[in-house]
């Protein structure tokens, strides 16, 4: 039969394709159809490889890799030619089995990683001298990741440098994802990224983790691109450029974000940033800060602009630069900006415009310098401090929730007025 591979019908099953005529005798005979041996053999090659990766899907944006298992998961650092392809989350993974340096680092990836609203749990990287340490060690010009929680991290970069929980240095697109647990590393170490270079974004993304270095923030450490609708509730302990939100702002634009939680440094130490080079707009910051020299409640040092935003935590220093709102301004611009002189301590800053508690909860306060309480702020009057749109009606403790925490807090201030 030449270069054909003969098919018999089974007594069983289904019925296959075939001709019928008639053969001797007006008897109807059955004839099969052969099939080429080579195609056979590519059908079979093509079926088993598209079934044998990760979970399915071809990684094309209508049909990516789907990732179901840890094992998934880090079998794509093993496809350095599956980086540039589009994956997709489809249930929370639990990387536990992976220690000390066993998970395989993806990148440089220039793909499409879309978490789906799952997360990935307990991913643990501990090393020394590496230097882009994170779930994806660097994103490319192009790369995307976006809807992916980050729980329970325990990265420990030690002498490495540009850490973070889901990647160490961005080059591309970061959009609602988050990270929890603790990140350390030698510098440019933040609690979900670890640099955000020019023509980068993260936006609507948020950090609650223990971080610390220098060069380091709650969410990231060396900014030189965009940062939009981001917080931080991480606890920061740091050296130098030690901020609540950003280690050093530099060159790059921070616009609606805030961080509640408590920074601890030594030089250029911020409730919001460490150091500011370029541009902050309509942000906030109400943790305890605690430092040396140039320590400010919304920024420790800046010779770029400021506008519209205020601060609200505790500020101690021991140095000469120690300010309520600004350490130290070097030649940089503060407009429309305030801090609360009772809460933080201080009666002087860098920049700014002192205010009593009572001022900084009445919106008069800000209108009168042209903030935006339709698109961009909102605030309880005489009961709660400024709160971004981007925050719940009602969450007057800026945890992201309306729980009873925040009933007690109305209740409170309804007392006093009463």
């Amino acid at each position: 039969m030449g270069n054909y591979l003969k098919l018999v019908r089974p007594r069983l099953g289904g019925p296959l394709r075939r001709s019928t005529c008639a053969g001797p005798r007006g008897r109807a005979v059955v004839r099969i159809k052969a099939i080429p041996i080579a195609a056979a053999l590519l059908l079979l090659l093509i079926t088993q490889t598209t079934i044998g990766k990760y979970n399915g899907g071809i990684g094309t944006p209508y049909d990516p890799y789907r990732i179901e298992t840890p094992e998934d998961l880090n079998d794509i650092g093993n496809h350095q030619d599956d980086w540039d392809k589009n994956f997709i989350l489809v249930n929370d993974v639990n990387l536990a089995e992976y220690t000390g340096t066993q998970f395989k680092i993806i990148g440089p990836f220039s793909g499409v990683f879309d978490g789906n609203n799952h997360k990935i749990l307990n991913f643990t990287w501990s090393s020394t001298g590496r230097h882009n340490i994170g779930l994806f060690g660097y994103v490319s010009v192009g790369g995307q990741i976006k809807n992916l929680g980050m729980e329970i991290v325990d990265v420990n970069g030690v002498n490495g440098g540009v850490v973070g929980a889901l990647v160490g240095d961005n080059h591309g697109t970061i959009t609602g994802c988050y990270s929890t647990g603790n990140v350390a590393g030698q510098y440019d170490v933040g609690g979900l990224v670890g640099t955000n270079h020019h023509g980068s974004t993260v936006t609507n993304c948020h950090s609650s983790s223990r971080v610390s270095g220098s060069y380091v923030g709650g969410l990231i450490g060396f900014n030189i691109g965009v940062i939009a609708n981001c917080y931080s509730t991480s606890s920061v302990l740091g050296t130098d450029y030690v901020g609540g939100l950003v280690g050093v702002n530099d060159a790059g634009e921070i616009a609606n974000c805030y961080s509640i939680g408590s920074v601890s440094g030594r030089y250029e130490t911020g409730g919001l940033v460490g150091g500011n080079t370029r541009m902050i707009t309509n942000c906030y910051s109400s943790g305890s800060v605690t430092g040396k020299d140039y320590v400010g409640g919304l920024v420790g040092r800046s010779n770029g602009t400021i506008t519209k935003s205020y601060s609200t935590g505790r500020v101690m220093g021991t140095g000469y630069h120690v300010g309520g709102l600004l350490g130290r301004n070097s030649e940089g611009t503060i407009e429309a900006s305030f801090w609360d002189i009772e809460t933080s301590g201080q009666l002087k800053s860098a920049g700014g415009e002192p205010k009593t508690t009572a001022e900084m909860k009445t919106k008069n306060t800000f209108t009168l310098f042209g903030w935006d309480f339709v698109e961009v702020w909102g605030i309880g009057e005489h009961q709660t401090y400024p709160y971004l749109r981007t925050e719940p009606v009602g969450d007057s403790n800026h945890d992201k929730k309306v729980d009873f925490l925040d009933l007690a807090i109305l209740a409170s201030h309804w007392l006093e007025e009463h």
